[in-house]
C-alpha cells in the first residue's frame, strides 16, 4: 500500500485500521485471538497505521493492539488517546477528564499496555472546556521532550482550538469524523489543517457501516452492545430517509466494479493527500476490502458527482446522541 504523510514527517499507510470495535462497541465482544490474527493480516496487507485509545475497553484495546503488534513494532505507527480519568484498579471511568498534570501517569499506563517505549501519535481524545488547551499542549510537549511521545494530535477539535494548541506544541494530526454523510470538517477544520501543515484522520469514514450498503431499515442493533442503537441517525425512520446517500455511492461503485465502501473511502482519499481514513472492522474480508480502496482512483468527474450530490441530500438524524455531541469541541 502506498504511503501518506501526516504533518511534517509522520509516514503512514494511506488507509489505517481503527481498532476500537475489536474489544466491543458494535457487536458484543469479538474473540481476542481472532482480533490478533486480523491485525496481523492487516500488517501483511500493508497497513502500518493502527488506532486505539485508553478509553476503549477501557484499557483492553491498548493491550490487544500492543500484543498483536509486538512482533512488528518497528514497522508500524501506533496512535492512542487520552481524555477520561480511569481508575487503574477497576478500569472504570471516574466521570471526570484528566488534567494536564495527570498526563505523565496516563501516558505511562498506555506505554505499559502497548508494550512500547514511545507512543508514535498521542491524541487528546476530547477537549476539556474547563482547562485551557495550551496547558494540555504544554504537557504533551514535556512528554515529547522526555521521549515518551513522538507526535501530538487532537480529536474532535474546532479550528480555533487547533490554532491555540499548535502555537504551543506543533500538532501533527487532527482526528474527527468525516465521510460523505458527515462533512462538517469542511466548514473550517480542513482549511486550518492545510494552512498549518497538519494531517487529518477521518474516523467512521464509512458512516459506522451505513455507507457500505450493508445496513438498511430492517437491520437490528443490539441495545447495550451496539452503540448505533442509541444514535439518532440509525433510527428506522432515519435509515429509510438516509438510503439516498447509499444509492448515490452504490451507483458509482457499480459503474466502477468496486464496492460502495471502497468508493466512500476513495472519495476521502481524493480530498487531500494528507487525509488518512481509519475504517474499523472485526472481519478479515472487510479489512481486505477497505485496504484495497487505496488502489481505487476516482476521476475528477466522479469526485465532483459524489460531492455535489451528497451536498444535495438531507441526512436525517444526529451522528451522536445529544450528550455525546455535547462532549465534542466542534
Amino acid at each position: 500500500m502506498h504511503q501518506r504523510t501526516l504533518g511534517p514527517d509522520l509516514h503512514v499507510s494511506a488507509i489505517g485500521l481503527g481498532c476500537m470495535s475489536m474489544t466491543g462497541g458494535y457487536s458484543g465482544h469479538p474473540d481476542h485471538s481472532q482480533m490478533v490474527e486480523l491485525i496481523h493480516a492487516a500488517v501483511d496487507r500493508g497497513v502500518t497505521f493502527f488506532d486505539t485509545a485508553e478509553i476503549y475497553g477501557p484499557h483492553a484495546n491498548e493491550e490487544l493492539v500492543g500484543e498483536a503488534l509486538a512482533p512488528v513494532r518497528d514497522q508500524v505507527v501506533i496512535a492512542t488517546k487520552f481524555a477520561q480519568d480511569i481508575d487503574p484498579a477497576t478500569r472504570a471511568p471516574r466521570g471526570r477528564m484528566l488534567t494536564p498534570d495527570q498526563l505523565p501517569q496516563s501516558v505511562d499506563g498506555s506505554l505499559r499496555r502497548l508494550g512500547v517505549d514511545t507512543i508514535d501519535l498521542y491524541y487528546q481524545h476530547r477537549v476539556n472546556p474547563d482547562v485551557a488547551i495550551e496547558e494540555y499542549a504544554g504537557a504533551v510537549a514535556e512528554l515529547i521532550a522526555a521521549g515518551k511521545v513522538r507526535h501530538y494530535g487532537l480529536s474532535e477539535a474546532a479550528a480555533g482550538t487547533i490554532r491555540r494548541a499548535h502555537a504551543v506544541q506543533p500538532v501533527t494530526a487532527i482526528q474527527s469524523e468525516y465521510s460523505l454523510w458527515w462533512r462538517r470538517p469542511e466548514d473550517d477544520v480542513l482549511a486550518t489543517c492545510a494552512e498549518l501543515g497538519i494531517g487529518f484522520v477521518p474516523f467512521s469514514p464509512l458512516g459506522k457501516g451505513f455507507l457500505t450498503g450493508t445496513v438498511d431499515a430492517s437491520t437490528t442493533f443490539e441495545d447495550g452492545n451496539d452503540l448505533r442503537a442509541s444514535i439518532p441517525r440509525f433510527s428506522v425512520e432515519a435509515r429509510e430517509q438516509n438510503a439516498a446517500i447509499v444509492d448515490l455511492v452504490r451507483g458509482v461503485a457499480t459503474a466502477k466494479g468496486v464496492t460502495p465502501g471502497q468508493v466512500a473511502l476513495a472519495w476521502l482519499l481524493a480530498q487531500q493527500p494528507w487525509i488518512v481514513p481509519i475504517p474499523g472492522t472485526t472481519k478479515a474480508h472487510r479489512m481486505e476490502e477497505n485496504s484495497a480502496a487505496a488502489d481505487v482512483v476516482l476521476t475528477e468527474t466522479e469526485v465532483q458527482q459524489l460531492t455535489e450530490a451528497s451536498s444535495a441530500i438531507k441526512i436525517e438524524g444526529g451522528r451522536y446522541p445529544d450528550f455525546l455531541e455535547a462532549q465534542t469541541n466542534l
